[in-house]
């Protein structure tokens, strides 16, 4: 085995040898800009771009005119958000809870600071939002929900269906993110019921610094703003020269996860729950989140009486794992998606988020086990 062992696939994800093959022809051969309409060398780099919209949308059961390209999910989140709130005069109401992510959480930020109102909803102790809160949180000015499909660091699902019909009732717009569900699990934005959902192609095997933002184009039409202009790409919604390369791959990332995610997340979960009952037997060990309701592939797990910085440090010796979101873990500061669901401070800082991906086999899972059980031990003796 190679070490450390990677159980971090909830930060990024290892390009995929197909899509790699698939973007290099397009950095030299077909280098082309895709809006170079006089000659060959941009209608090939269109062509490709359109054929990886088409299996963008194809993954997520849209159109591939409401498949919009951006850099990657926090640009489409901003978008979505703030492109919303541009569009629409006067000042608004936006709901959404305190166990998004952190590129949600802080542009809803910048609309309190220009006057807007925010409320952020708690969850319940399991991870789930309380539905019958949610809509009593909807007032004459709400304008938009925002309410995550996956939580990124306990990977449990919210019932977006319910709360598409909820959003759909009181004439509210709903964004949910999906970065760490798609390609992971069926999605299909129509079935769900969501006007906006940001999605990232490294999160499932693609290339880093590409991403997609799916806009529903059904009547009523959204008015959203772009962040980004000169040019008019993206039909306006994104202006800049388009990322051929990383379009291509992510479209060939998404072909291949459309075609083995059933299979996939029967094998991680099964090798998830193997590692879950393993190290539960502990006697301070903890699962974060709601049991039947979350990815296959992910397990947040808190470990009582022990210094958490201490543990994370040894863990990392031999498992490249993290304790939560990537873009939250250069603080030393608990989770707020754990303290939001009311894990004390210390057990947050003591916990482990194992991300299995397509590398991850049952060699790798039962020495976790031991290496975890091992270190867990020690520090309790100390």
């Amino acid at each position: 085995m190679k070490y450390p062992i990677y159980f971090d696939h909830n930060a990024t994800t290892p390009c995929d040898q197909e899509v790699m093959d698939a973007m290099m022809p397009f950095m030299r051969e077909h280098f082309g800009n895709a809006s170079s309409v006089h000659h060959p060398y941009g209608w090939m780099a269109e062509e490709a771009v359109e054929m990886a919209r088409e299996q963008v949308a194809h993954l997520v059961g849209a159109a591939p005119k409401e498949i919009v390209f951006t850099s990657g999910a926090t640009e489409s989140i901003n978008l979505a958000i703030r492109g919303i709130s541009q569009a629409h005069a006067g000042r608004h109401h936006f709901i959404t809870l305190q166990t998004e992510h952190k590129a949600v959480l802080d542009t809803f930020a910048v609309l309190e600071e220009e006057g807007h109102e925010v409320t952020y909803l708690p969850v319940q102790k399991n991870g789930l939002v309380d539905l019958t809160l949610l809509e009593k949180s909807i007032t004459r000015p709400t304008l938009m929900m925002a309410v995550m499909l996956a939580n990124n660091e306990t990977g449990v699902i919210q019932p977006i269906d319910e709360i598409g019909l909820m959003a759909k009732k009181h004439g509210v717009l709903l964004l949910s993110d999906a970065v760490q569900a798609v390609g992971k699990i069926p999605v299909d934005v129509k079935q769900l019921g969501v006007d906006l959902m940001p999605m990232s192609a490294h999160k499932f095997y693609g290339p880093k610094g590409v991403g997609a933002l799916y806009v529903r184009k059904s009547k009523p039409q959204i008015s959203m703003s772009p962040l980004i202009t000169g040019g008019g790409h993206e039909l306006g919604r994104r202006s800049g020269t388009l990322n051929v390369p990383g379009i291509v791959g992510m479209g060939q990332a998404a072909t291949i996860a459309r075609q083995e995610l059933g299979k996939e997340a029967v094998r991680l979960g099964s090798l998830r729950n193997h590692l879950e009952n393993s190290l539960l037997v502990l006697k301070d060990c903890l699962l974060n989140g709601a049991p039947e309701k979350r990815l296959p592939h992910v397990s947040n797990l808190s470990f009582g009486g022990i210094d958490g910085r201490e543990f994370l440090i040894r863990i990392n010796k031999e498992l490249a794992i993290s304790s939560g979101s990537a873009c939250s873990s250069i603080t030393d500061k608990p989770s707020h998606v754990l303290l939001a669901m009311g894990v004390n401070p210390n057990t947050a800082k003591a916990t482990l988020r194992f991300g299995l991906g397509k590398s991850t086999d049952q060699q790798q899972i039962d020495f976790a086990i031991d290496f975890v059980k091992t270190t867990f031990n020690q520090l309790k003796e100390i």
